[in-house]
């Protein structure tokens, strides 16, 4: 969630309340600059380690490459914009920002979630069916080739996603009260339809979120049910097949690491999404807990761009060592 939710403003008191009396006004810029910083370094250095490593080069890590791609252009192109979205009280920025800002929002979303996706399947069949070239490690040219055309068509699919975005977003004036005005950028014409915003409210809760996170667990059921059924049909495995499959596992706890975080991170934000086009009395019942739940919301939501490279710090000993090094 981003500055889109600004036109809710205390639209349920009379009294406004302005900027520098609010506690957001200074907390939401520090937050901003730690997962600036966090995030530039984190992804930076995961960058760096998959270009400088040529063991790094697998299917996996060339999907998590893909990701810290993502995050760093959130980072880059929307961090330091819509840190102030919360201190001041109009968009300083002009359109064009507005616009690259809001598109660079729905490119890193989508390519996360879908990202997220792929690696799950790449877990699954890496784990049910190991003897596959398309997975596995990952080392045969042909898995290479297919996950760099897998990210890229990814990339492509979340780009024409976000176009929408980039043309509808525009800087909608917002009448507070007689004497206060200010600018909002805001991603739903008003020109292309009264319910366009829930379409497009509802379309991303499904596309980026419920439907892929379904998809997801229903992946990870299946892995779980595989590795039930295959530790009792084959107690007697070798050892070097156990050790393959305690590698893959490992792998497939990092994606599981992953996804958990992304789904913590947005759900706030699609539960006020939600919430505030869909509830006819929202305006009027617009308080103190769903402005707070707003504006968590909106830092979880960039929060998630500098979890991920923690998270695999976390659960992968091989980059943990590259890392330190």
């Amino acid at each position: 969630m981003m500055q889109e939710t600004n036109e809710t403003y205390d639209n349920s008191t009379e009294i406004y309340q302005p900027y520098y009396e609010r506690p957001e006004t200074y907390i939401v810029p520090i937050l901003f600059a730690l997962i600036f910083v966090i995030g530039v370094v984190g992804n930076g250095t995961l960058v760096a380690v998959f270009v400088r490593h040529k063991a790094m080069r697998n299917v996996p890590n060339t999907y998590i490459l893909s990701l810290a791609l993502a995050d760093l252009l959130v980072i880059i192109t929307c961090v330091p914009f819509t840190s102030i979205v919360y201190t001041v009280e109009s968009w300083p920025w002009g359109r064009t920002v507005c616009q690259v800002s809001e598109a660079a929002k729905d490119v890193s979303i989508g390519v996360s979630v879908f990202t997220l996706t792929a690696l799950s399947a790449d877990r699954y069949f890496a784990i049910v069916d190991p003897l596959r070239k398309l997975h596995a490690t990952g080392s045969s040219k042909r898995a290479t080739r297919l996950t760099i055309a897998t990210a890229i068509g990814i990339w492509i699919l979340a780009g024409l996603l976000a176009t929408p975005a980039f043309i509808g977003s525009y800087l909608r004036p917002f009448v507070v009260n007689p004497t206060t005005q200010f600018l909002v950028c805001y991603p739903y014409p008003q020109e292309w339809g009264e319910h366009y915003a829930q379409i497009v409210v509802m379309v991303r809760f499904l596309l980026y979120y419920s439907l892929p996170l379904a998809v997801i667990a229903l992946f990870y059921v299946l892995m779980a049910w595989h590795l039930v059924l295959s530790t009792q049909n084959m107690p007697g495995e070798m050892q070097g097949t156990q050790r393959q499959m305690r590698a893959r596992r490992k792998v497939a706890v990092t994606v599981l690491a992953f996804v958990l975080v992304f789904a913590a991170c947005f759900l706030p934000s699609h539960v006020f999404m939600m919430w505030f086009y869909f509830c006819p009395t929202a305006e009027n019942d617009y308080n103190g807990w769903w402005h707070g739940l707003r504006i968590v919301g909106f830092c979880l939501s960039f929060l998630n761009s500098c979890v991920n490279p923690i998270a695999l710090y976390c659960t992968s000993g091989i980059f943990r060592k590259h890392f330190n090094r």
